[in-house]
C-alpha cells in the first residue's frame, strides 16, 4: 500500500531534476550565443580592455553609427609588446598597422552603419590591449590625410623613435575633413588659406606617475591623451607647429620615466580639432636581459656617485676648513667633466671604461689644482676656478627653466656663448668677497652632488638640471629637444633636502670661521719658511729631523729589512750561571 506514493514522489524528483538541468542548458547556451569567441562589440568613444590570441584575431565590430560621423579612428594600446590592427583578417601593408599604440582611421562610406576592424597579438597568448573608436565629423581635420611617408593611405599613427640623449616623434600632416562619399581636399595642389595649409599641430605631452612601471596605470592614464578634450585639459602644451613646420619633435629622452605624446591638429577657421593616435615609451626595454626598464642603472655608476656624495656631503659642511680638499674636490670635478666629453666624443669606448678613465682624469685634475695652490697661493686664481663650479651649475640652473626651450637657444652658438658668460659672471660678481663666494660654492656644489647620488638610487628630476648641459654637449642633435620633466612627489621631497643641506652648511661653516681668517698664508711660502727655521735654530725640535728625502729613504730600507733573512754571526755559547 506504500509503495505507490513513493514511486510518485521518485518520478516527481526526476522530473524536476529534468527541468533543471534543461534550464540551466538552454543558459548556457543563450550565453554562448551572447559571448562569440573573437568577437568583440565596441561603442563609440567608450574604452574598452580586451584579450588578444596570437592565432585567432579578435573581430571589433562597430554598429549604429550616426550619419553626422564622417571618419572614425580606432585605437589599440598595450604596454610594449606589438600588437595589429587591420581592416582585413589577413593583414597587408596598405590595410594594417603594428606597434604597442596603433589604430586606423576609417573614411565612411555614405550608407555605412557598420565598421569592422581585425586585431592580432604578434607574439603572444593572452595579450592584454585598450581599444577606442574615436568619432569625427566632416568639419573636422583628418589626421593623417596627406601622408606620404608611411605606408598607409591615411595614417593618424605617432612614429616614436629614441636614444640614450632625445625622443623623436614623426607624424604625417592632416587634411581638411570632407562629407561622406565626397573627394577629400587635394593636398598640395593650393597652398591658400582655404587649403591644409591652414592647419596648425599642438603637441601635448604627459607625464606618468615616477616610478610606476604598472600595465593598469599606463592603460588607464593613456585614456586622458586619446581625444581632444582631455588632452587640452590633461596635457602639457609643448609647441604649436605650422603646416609650414617639419612635421617632427624632439623631446629629451628620460630612462624609467613613462610619457605619452599626442598631437591635436587643428582647423582655425572652422574652430575644429581632432587629435592623432597617442604614443607612450619609457626609454628602456621590458625585454632587455641588462638594463631593462625594471634594472636600471649601472652598478658601476652607483659605487662612483656615492663615493662622489659622501666627498660632496663632507664639503657641503668643511670645504673651506679643510681648502685643499675642497679644492681637489672642484678640479676633480672640472678635469672629469671635461674628459669626459671629449673621450665620448672621439671614441666609442664602453662606458665602465669611460668612467674609470674619467675617474683617473679627475684625480688628476684635482692634484693639479692643489699643487697650483701650494705652489703659487693666489687665492683669487684659485677661488676664481672654484667659482666657475659655481657659475656653471648656476647657469645650468637657468637653461633647466622653460627658459631654456625658447627657439633662439635652438642655435649653438648662442647657446653656448650665454651659457659660458652666465657661468663665468657668478664668480666675477662675487669675487669681490672671495670667502662668501668659496663658502657659498662649497654648499651648493656639495649638496647637488648628494642630489646626483639619491639619483642613482630613486629617479628625481632634478638631475637633468646637470645632464641636459652634458647631453648637449655629446650630442649634435639635442639643441632641437624639448627638455621639459615633471615634477611630482619625490622631487619636491628632493628639493627641499637640497635646500635644507645648503641651508644647514652655510650657516656651520660661516659659524665655523667668522673668527679665522678669511684663507690660510701660502702654502709653499709657510714651508719654506719652516725649512729655514729648522736648518738654523737648533733649539727647534723640528730641527733634529732628517730632511723628506733622507726619511722616504729610511722608511724604504726599513721594508726591505723585512724581506731579508738574518746573517749568521757565528757560533753562541750559552751562559754558566753559579
Amino acid at each position: 500500500m506504500h509503495s505507490r506514493p513513493r514511486a510518485t514522489s521518485c518520478s516527481y524528483l526526476a522530473l524536476r531534476l529534468a527541468l533543471l538541468l534543461l534550464s540551466c542548458t538552454a543558459r548556457l547556451n543563450l550565453a554562448a550565443t551572447d559571448v562569440t569567441p573573437g568577437l568583440l562589440d565596441v561603442s563609440l568613444g567608450q574604452f574598452t580592455e580586451v584579450f588578444l590570441n596570437r592565432t585567432i584575431p579578435t573581430e571589433a565590430v562597430l554598429q549604429n553609427i550616426s550619419r553626422n560621423v564622417s571618419f572614425i579612428i580606432f585605437e589599440l594600446h598595450t604596454q610594449y609588446r606589438n600588437a595589429t590592427v587591420s581592416l582585413n583578417k589577413i593583414p597587408n601593408a596598405t590595410d594594417a598597422s603594428s606597434g604597442d599604440d596603433t589604430g586606423l582611421l576609417s573614411i565612411l562610406r555614405p550608407e555605412q552603419t557598420v565598421c569592422t576592424w581585425y586585431l592580432h597579438s604578434d607574439d603572444v597568448n593572452h595579450l592584454l590591449a585598450l581599444t577606442v573608436t574615436v568619432p569625427y565629423t566632416d568639419n573636422d581635420p583628418v589626421p593623417g590625410g596627406c601622408n606620404l611617408e608611411f605606408n598607409l593611405d591615411i595614417d593618424p599613427n605617432l612614429y616614436l623613435e629614441y636614444n640614450i640623449y632625445e625622443t623623436v616623434v614623426k607624424f604625417a600632416p592632416a587634411n581638411l575633413g570632407s562629407a561622406r562619399g565626397s573627394s577629400p581636399p587635394l593636398c598640395d595642389d593650393d597652398t591658400g588659406p582655404d587649403s591644409r595649409w591652414r592647419l596648425q599641430y599642438d603637441v601635448y605631452q604627459y607625464f606618468l606617475p615616477e616610478n610606476d612601471l604598472l600595465e593598469s596605470s599606463m592603460l588607464s592614464h593613456i585614456q586622458k591623451m586619446s581625444m581632444v578634450q582631455p588632452v587640452k585639459e590633461n596635457g602639457v602644451k609643448l609647441v604649436t607647429l605650422t603646416s609650414n613646420d617639419k612635421t617632427i619633435v624632439s623631446f629629451s629622452s628620460i630612462p624609467g620615466q613613462g610619457v605619452i605624446y599626442n598631437v591635436v591638429v587643428r582647423d582655425p577657421r572652422l574652430n575644429t580639432s581632432a587629435a592623432y593616435i597617442p604614443v607612450h615609451t619609457y626609454v628602456c626595454s621590458f625585454n632587455a636581459t641588462i638594463d631593462n626598464c625594471n634594472t636600471l642603472g649601472r652598478v658601476s655608476t652607483k659605487v662612483f656617485f656615492t663615493l662622489f656624495a659622501i666627498a660632496g656631503l663632507f664639503v657641503c659642511f668643511f670645504g673651506h676648513r679643510f681648502l685643499k680638499t675642497e679644492f681637489f674636490f672642484m678640479g676633480f670635478i672640472i678635469a672629469g667633466f671635461l674628459f669626459f666629453v671629449l673621450i665620448s666624443r672621439v671614441t666609442r669606448l664602453d662606458y665602465d671604461v669611460r668612467l674609470l678613465l674619467t675617474m683617473i682624469s679627475g684625480v688628476a685634475g684635482g692634484i693639479l689644482l692643489v699643487a697650483y695652490w701650494w705652489r703659487c697661493g693666489c687665492v683669487v686664481m684659485c677661488i676664481l676656478i672654484v667659482g666657475l663650479v659655481l657659475g656653471f651649475l648656476v647657469s645650468s640652473i637657468i637653461f633647466f627653466t622653460p627658459l631654456g626651450d625658447y627657439n633662439t637657444f635652438r642655435n649653438d652658438s648662442v647657446f653656448w656663448v650665454t651659457f659660458s658668460c652666465i657661468a663665468v659672471l657668478v664668480p666675477v660678481l662675487l669675487l669681490a668677497c672671495p670667502r662668501v663666494l668659496n663658502i657659498l660654492t662649497c654648499v651648493i656644489i656639495g649638496s647637488h652632488v648628494v642630489i646626483l647620488a639619491i639619483d642613482s638610487y630613486l629617479y628625481t628630476s632634478l638631475t637633468y638640471i646637470t645632464l641636459n648641459i652634458l647631453k648637449r654637449a655629446l650630442n649634435s642633435d639635442f639643441s632641437r629637444a624639448y627638455t621639459n620633466v615633471p615634477f611630482q612627489k619625490n622631487d619636491f621631497i628632493i628639493i627641499t633636502v637640497w635646500m635644507i643641506l645648503i641651508v644647514s652648511g652655510a650657516l656651520t661653516q660661516y659659524h665655523r670661521e667668522k673668527e679665522r681668517h678669511p684663507f690660510p698664508p701660502h702654502p709653499y711660502l709657510v714651508w719654506k719658511r719652516d725649512r729655514e727655521r729648522r736648518k738654523t735654530n737648533i733649539l727647534d725640535p723640528s730641527h733634529h729631523i732628517p730632511p723628506l728625502k733622507e726619511r722616504l729613504q729610511g722608511h724604504l730600507n726599513r721594508f726591505r729589512d723585512l724581506f731579508r733573512k738574518k746573517q749568521s754571526i757565528g757560533e753562541r755559547t750559552p751562559l754558566l750561571y753559579d
